[in-house]
């Protein structure tokens, strides 16, 4: 097995693996659907290929039984807290990108507690820290600093924020993190680069690496995914993905895994999509990653459309953000100028519609899917009866 992602990235064709999918015949995703997906790489080729799209219903149908049998009827709601908007990187696809001529903010102390104060009343335990990519102005200290602060308010606590080293991860581990996302955003090298002309995030290395340090440092949850639009060819950077996930799921087995399914949005700096995914692309793509890993967890955000998502998660979707501001002190300061934000959101509805929506649908929208007093067991202690010492937060 290769020592790190980029070693068996470096030894994976783009080019091979683009030619496999498009020489798919219909019989190959029969045969996967046939399998359940057992046949790994080799039936997620075929169910993300162009010849699976005359076969969404059985694939729709097959990735509901398998999402009812594994996860229930049930839906995880978060929230995502924006930090900081603050970022040295230039993405042409992002709001915060360097050269944009918006106005910058790094939530305080007192402004972090203020939108943890709005979003514990909705009822959310779940939140996703996000920030841009600014090592001086939202480095390891300060995420370590708003850990401290929002432990004792939330029950489960991610981040979306820059790649650090492990020794990072570890000190964030510490202090409450539970799962980390970091979109590789594109597979394909030359879209990678043409995207991310300056900053840390140009080195594709030190991104395409940053899941092996998570799993290095022990964290519980490591969330992957594309931004589907940067690359003409989307179902190849799909397969980059799950061979990226089949990696490591093989070499960190303790954690635990997410894939998400942002498609590009309107921002600032606007970057024309190189792809359009339409709502069947994303239905094929949704199904084709439950039935490749039926553990996965399948995240969906507010960029998509209420009436796409009012359905998703009869198809594969398991996590869903509801009522998300996406600029620093959004919650809070609800009603102030729109501003900050990262990208326009397509869903607006409030936590509680969206709430009584799923409820209507026969399923049950979960606001809690974790405790702090499940770290009192760490994974190489798990069979053991004696707990660990129970650091309270406070």
């Amino acid at each position: 097995m290769a020592s790190t992602f980029q070693e068996l990235f470096t030894k994976t064709s783009w080019a091979d693996a683009a030619s496999a999918i498009r020489r798919t015949t219909g019989r190959d995703v029969e045969r996967a659907l046939d399998r359940s997906g057992t046949g790994g790489l080799e039936d997620f080729i075929a169910l993300v290929s162009p010849a699976a799209s005359g076969y969404l219903e059985p694939m729709a149908k097959l990735s509901h039984e398998i999402t009812r049998r594994r996860f229930g009827d049930v839906v995880r709601l978060f929230a995502p807290m924006y930090l900081s908007n603050e970022c040295n990187n230039i993405c042409d696809y992002c709001g915060f990108s360097l050269t944009n001529d918006t106005p910058r903010k790094t939530l305080t102390p007192v402004e972090i507690l203020a939108e943890a104060g709005a979003l514990r009343e909705q009822g959310f335990e779940h939140v996703l820290l996000v920030t841009g990519e600014h090592s001086r102005s939202v480095g390891c200290n300060y995420l370590a600093d708003a850990l401290r602060l929002l432990r004792p308010h939330f029950a489960n606590l991610s981040m979306e924020v820059q790649p650090l080293c492990v020794k990072e991860y570890e000190s964030l581990v510490a202090e409450g993190l539970h799962a980390v996302l970091v979109y590789q955003e594109t597979y394909n090298p030359e879209s990678y680069s043409f995207h991310h002309p300056k900053g840390r995030k140009r080195d594709m290395a030190w991104r395409l690496e940053t899941p092996d340090r998570l799993g290095a440092a022990g964290i519980r949850k490591i969330g992957l995914g594309c931004l589907y639009g940067l690359t003409p060819d989307w179902r190849t950077d799909a397969f980059f993905s799950a061979l990226h996930l089949d990696y490591l799921e093989r070499r960190f087995w303790r954690s635990t895994f997410s894939m998400s399914f942002p498609r590009l949005r309107p921002h600032e700096g606007e970057a024309r999509p190189e792809a359009f995914l339409s709502d069947s692309d994303l239905v094929q793509l949704i199904c084709a990653f439950r039935i490749f890993d039926h553990e996965l967890e399948l995240s969906l955000s507010t960029r998509e459309s209420p009436v796409f998502r009012d359905n998703a998660f009869r198809i594969g979707i398991t996590t869903m953000s509801t009522g998300s501001s996406t600029e620093p002190g959004g919650y809070a300061n609800a009603d102030g100028e729109k501003n900050l934000e990262q990208f326009s959101i397509s869903d607006e509805r409030s936590p509680a519609e969206f709430s009584a929506m799923v409820s209507a649908s026969g399923y049950e929208p979960v606001w809690k899917d974790w405790d702090f007093s499940y770290d009192c067991f760490s994974p190489d202690e798990s069979s053991s009866s004696e707990p660990c010492s129970l650091q309270l937060a406070g």
